[in-house]
């Protein structure tokens, strides 16, 4: 059996108070089953980026002991520095290394922001893979207006409470969780000490703005330099080398020049072989001309030839998860992807040429929706996995059964909600078939019944999921809005289905 490992990488606000890291370090060191690859302070932002790997329930454990620790040792009252912050421990992300997936990363990231939440009374927020909100993907989004902003405003616009915890940020403010692809923390030093500069350049660069994908930065004054500052968080959509030629192009508008470079905390080994290859045109270049490649092949075990389990060994196994939820967004997507194939079998063809934009754009957004159709799948498995957690919290005292009963609300109306999103996307798809049925390619007129069938099912699945979370709380006026989100969408869906069947027999389908 293959041994899970994963990383999981904190970003804390102290960095000039190297006896206060010292304490955080060793409270992950406690953990038997984690090590410690990296310690990173930087004196200017005030910051320090710890990673360490291990077991999934050794990085859960330990990531818990370094938010505790650090929550009482760090005050946010009394912090200052350049990087932005919510919390004594601001970010912690888990990515997936070897035999581990995104799905494993997500539940224990939910699992630990239930008990940051109830445990130690600290607000969390979850982000990335693991968002409940589409809106709190982007870790900029949460943390926007910082520490200052979000006391004043949590409690009092609904939008800031956080996900787990209390309403209300004490002097550890709050933490974001969530799971993550590998990212590269990379920062480019400017030939001037112009801060403005910098910011320009970090603007131009960063995707929120206009510029590359996959690439976040902000301009900073580091010892008198101008920085540029970036997150990579994907490094083989954006390579390290396009970003840094961006900003060296970018920076001679202004007469400067690229002073040096900062790698911040670990980098995968394929990131710098990307460079390497790219800085030396070495075409036609293969990961196993690397000496070190060829060692480790001839000196690892060979993989065993079990594959891993499908989706459909998944939900036959005799587990909770993934279960009819997941199923339904199975469903859903291989709906969209059967109109993406309709599409795609349209586009080029004369006798379709004056649809041909049309069908573009279908393949387009049922691309997208096939994507965020089979996210859900492992969405909904780690949702439910949370709700189960919290009814395992403490209950002994009038203060933890409150505590409990909170924690329970929430992840039953986000195990809710995702199944509701999934309904709101097999409706698009359903949208999408009947324009594929009206004008798409007459030889795939099946297929596309196909998706809408699929789609249809999707539907049909993620409401008894809807409903059947709703309806388990006590006080159900808190899912009124779904349940009537839900109900539009079903009508919407019988609407659908009445014309693509009209449509169908004039096309002489059915």
């Amino acid at each position: 059996m293959t041994t899970q490992l994963i990383e999981c990488i904190p970003n804390f606000s102290e960095a000039r108070r190297p006896e206060i890291v010292d304490q955080i370090v060793a409270a992950i060191q406690s953990v038997s089953e984690v090590k410690l690859l990296d310690r990173s302070s930087d004196l200017d932002h005030n910051r320090t980026v710890l990673t360490f790997a291990g077991t999934p329930a050794g990085v859960e454990e330990a990531a818990f002991r370094a938010i505790q620790k650090a929550a009482e040792l760090i005050d946010l009252d009394a912090h200052t520095g350049e990087h932005p912050r919510i919390g004594a421990t601001d970010v912690v992300p888990f990515v997936p290394l070897s035999g581990a997936s995104m799905e494993d990363c997500v539940a224990i990231a939910k699992r630990l922001g239930v008990r940051v939440g109830s445990e130690l009374k600290i607000p969390v927020y979850l982000y990335e893979a693991a968002a409940a909100r589409p809106e709190r993907t982007n870790l900029e989004n949460i943390r926007r207006g910082q520490y200052e902003a979000l006391k004043e405003e949590m409690g009092v616009k609904p939008e800031r409470n956080p996900d787990f915890g209390p309403d209300k940020v004490g002097p550890a403010g709050a933490t974001v969780i969530g799971a993550r692809n590998p990212l590269v923390a990379f920062n480019v030093y400017l030939t001037t000490g112009d801060q403005d500069i910098a910011k320009k350049i970090a603007k131009a660069i960063r995707h929120s703005s206009g510029g590359l994908r996959y690439v976040k930065g902000s301009g900073f004054l580091v010892e008198g330099r101008a920085q540029v500052s970036m997150n990579l968080t994907n490094f083989r959509e954006t390579p390290i080398a396009r970003a840094v030629e961006f900003i060296r192009r970018e920076a001679q508008r202004y007469g400067v020049s690229i002073h040096h470079c900062e790698l911040v905390g670990l980098i995968p080994q394929e990131a710098l072989v990307d460079c390497a290859v790219w800085y030396t045109q070495l075409d036609g270049f293969s990961p196993e001309q690397i000496l070190e490649t060829r060692l480790y092949q001839t000196t690892s075990p060979q993989p065993s030839n079990l594959q891993p389990a499908t989706i459909l060994d998944e939900l036959a196994a005799p587990t909770p998860t993934p279960g009819g939820g997941s199923a339904g967004a199975y469903a859903g997507a291989m709906g969209a992807a059967l109109i993406a194939m309709v599409a795609g079998l349209t586009i080029g063809k004369k006798k379709y040429a004056e649809v041909e934009a049309e069908m573009q754009a279908i393949r387009a957004v049922a691309e997208s929706l096939r994507a965020e159709l089979t996210q859900a799948v492992d969405d909904d498995a780690a949702s439910f996995e949370v709700l189960m957690a919290t009814f395992k919290l403490p209950k002994e005292t009038d203060e933890q059964k409150q505590a409990r009963d909170v924690a329970i609300i929430k992840a039953t109306l986000n195990a809710a909600h995702i199944p509701l999103h999934v309904s709101e996307d097999a409706v698009k798809v359903m949208e999408l078939a009947l324009k594929c049925v009206k004008n798409g390619n007459l030889n795939a007129i099946s297929d596309s019944m196909s998706g809408f069938a699929m789609a249809r099912a999707a539907l049909t699945a993620a409401g008894f999921n809807v409903r059947i979370n709703i309806n388990s709380l006590e006080d159900k006026s808190a899912g009124e809005k779904m349940l009537k989100e839900l109900a539009e969408l079903e009508k919407k869906a019988d609407k659908f289905e009445k014309e693509i069947r009209k449509v169908m027999k004039e096309r002489g389908g059915i």
